[in-house]
């Protein structure tokens, strides 16, 4: 009887290794021999996909930003609904993958996903009336914001003792202990807090660059 035959390596099938890699165990845990040992072949074969390990994290990064809905630029909906939307569309993308974070904030270089989303932001604000230097403040804004959103969580970086808040060394620091377990309550409303000033503020400078012609 004939043996199975061995899936045909393929890019995908890289990345999708070298993705569930980062995942659990970060960035620095890639490596071709790790990478072949998982995918049940020999390391050079690796190279005949990819010429380098940071090739490989870049498609990893780009994976996550294909998952980022973009259709909302193109619905109609007016240039702050887009970019509520878009934002947290994003930062789901992101949440359960924070350790490719630090690659994707090299910015998009030639990643093919990335210059989408770059291209989709920056044309729906020119075409909103955003001049292109404002429109471009804003992209980079946007991503600063939610990419720093999804780096760590605030509320996981408390923890469930309230032993360790004396009152005495951290006197407003009582219901510290209770954020852990109101993780998801606390990041995602921090976000949503935060975006919604972000936008907020926005809101006057275009006023105010329309008025101006």
């Amino acid at each position: 009887m004939a043996r199975p035959r061995k899936p045909l390596l393929s890019r995908d099938r890289i990345v999708e290794a070298a993705g569930a890699l980062v995942d659990a165990e970060g960035l620095e845990a890639v490596s071709t021999r790790r990478l072949a040992a998982a995918l049940g072949v020999s390391g050079p074969s690796l190279y005949n996909h990819f010429r380098t390990k940071d090739e490989i994290l870049d498609a990893v990064a780009d994976s996550v930003s294909a998952r980022v809905d973009l259709s909302m630029f193109d619905d109609g909906r007016d240039w702050r609904e887009a970019l509520h939307a878009w934002a947290h569309s994003y930062r789901d993308a992101l949440s359960d993958h924070q350790n490719i974070v630090p690659v994707l904030a090299r910015g998009p270089g030639r990643r093919p996903a990335g210059l989408r989303l770059a291209d989709a932001v920056f044309g729906a604000m020119t075409a909103a009336g955003w001049p292109p230097a404002h429109a471009t403040r804003i992209g980079a804004l946007m991503r600063y914001f939610i990419l720093g959103s999804a780096v760590a969580s605030f509320a996981g970086g408390f923890v469930d003792d309230e032993t360790a808040y004396d009152p005495a060394d951290y006197p407003h620091l009582g219901q510290a202990h209770l954020l852990a377990e109101r993780r998801r309550e606390v990041d995602e409303g921090a976000f949503e807090t935060g975006l919604t000033a972000l936008l907020d503020g926005l809101a006057p400078q275009y006023e105010a660059l329309k008025e101006n012609g």
